[in-house]
């Protein structure tokens, strides 16, 4: 990992800009989540709806709990190898641009080297699969690039973490399985 292309990519979001990145599993697309017009030029660029909501990746619960609705029942999940995307309900400083048409929130805490020092450094940002609408996601900068020739701001090299599908997605009050990982 190459920290100009962290400090790079850092510099990007607080533009406004789009980066992708390895993730776990995929590349992704990522931008700041609290900038409107960057989270709606992503969602023009892949060519998906406003309403289905974007998941978000931190470092640490820290970074995000204020996104969550607090309850006395409900407790932040424990962190495993395994990557998982949890559901909850969104507070009202989560942006609707986010949550789309949903009351819920969708938060993962990224364990992927590369990833967990952009939000270290950053912040939260929107992980979403780099591909468009109805692709396969890329697995590899090439692959990036074969979507997305021109359209990003910059692409940071690296190897995903070796996952053979997205994360698992869960709702955190009832633990119910959304997607299978």
């Amino acid at each position: 990992m190459r920290n100009n292309s962290i400090s790079q990519a850092i510099i990007i979001l607080k533009q406004g800009g789009i980066i992708a990145y390895p993730t776990e599993a995929v590349f992704g697309l990522g931008c700041d989540p609290f900038n409107e017009t960057a989270v709606l030029k992503l969602l023009a660029l892949k060519n998906r709806e406003r309403k289905k909501g974007l998941i978000l990746i931190a470092a640490n619960w820290e970074q995000i709990k204020f996104l969550i609705q607090e309850s006395e029942t409900m407790r932040l999940p424990r962190i495993t190898n395994q990557p998982t995307t949890w559901v909850f309900p969104a507070s009202k400083n989560a942006p609707s641009w986010i949550c789309g048409e949903h009351l819920t929130i969708a938060l993962r805490i990224t364990l992927h080297p590369i990833a967990q020092k952009i939000c270290l450094d950053f912040g939260p940002i929107v992980s979403t699969s780099a591909n468009l609408e109805g692709k396969a996601p890329a697995r590899t900068k090439n692959e990036v690039l074969a979507q997305f020739p021109s359209e990003l701001d910059l692409i940071i090299d690296g190897e995903t973490g070796g996952c053979k599908n997205p994360s698992a997605i869960k709702d955190a009050i009832t633990g119910k399985i959304l997607r299978r990982g």
